[in-house]
């Protein structure tokens, strides 16, 4: 059974396969870039300075010139908040699920080994957190029952919730429910609820 360590940092990475990669490593938000679609995606922009303020983040990008143009372009986007940079060292190789190796041949944060990144996380003083007792997850079912989706006016309690909780009021229902679940319990949910009767 593989022991899962936890960082309670967004880690932010390039694409899907690298989240995939990451995922069997860590428990943490993870937050793809979808490589340079994040330039233009107000909406991830906004979820990253969001964690970045709250929780701080970690750039876990490719070693070639298109990963650090991507770290390059997130770290002068967030202004505010705690940014780490963790680096994977230059490997040259082939991912196996890809035809021919990469432009520059180095291989990727889905292509290195789990001991190379997490001797990556070590070089930058990352360490795991003590993650503290399971709290239960909201899930899309209390959404619906809440009337946060489903519903006519689902759209419009989202946003009154968003604008609460100081969220950019683009997020998705997706992404509203990752947030969320970084920032409270279930049962803490269902009182901040009450609270503002929505």
């Amino acid at each position: 059974m593989i022991i899962l360590i936890h960082i309670e940092q967004a880690i932010i990475v390039e694409g899907k396969y690298d989240k995939i990669k990451l995922s069997s490593v860590v428990d943490a938000v993870i937050i793809p870039t979808n490589g340079f679609t994040v330039f233009k995606d107000k909406e991830k922009l906004a979820l990253i300075r969001y964690y970045a303020e709250k929780k701080g983040i970690i750039i876990l990008t490719d070693s070639d010139s298109a990963g650090f143009k991507i770290r390059n372009y997130l770290k002068g986007s967030v202004k505010n908040g705690k940014i780490t940079n963790v680096y994977i060292p230059d490997i040259f190789g082939k991912e196996k699920r890809k035809a021919a190796p990469s432009k520059e041949g180095k291989l990727g944060v889905e292509g290195v080994s789990v001991q190379v990144i997490l001797d990556a996380f070590a070089k930058a003083g990352i360490t795991a957190c003590e993650k503290s007792q399971q709290k239960e997850q909201i899930t899309r079912q209390d959404f619906y029952e809440l009337g946060l989706s489903g519903h006519d006016n689902s759209s419009e309690k989202r946003k009154l919730i968003l604008k609460e909780l100081n969220l950019p009021e683009l997020l998705t229902t997706t992404s509203m429910l990752e947030i969320l679940n970084t920032m409270m319990s279930r049962q803490e949910f269902y009182s901040f609820m009450q609270s503002i009767i929505v």
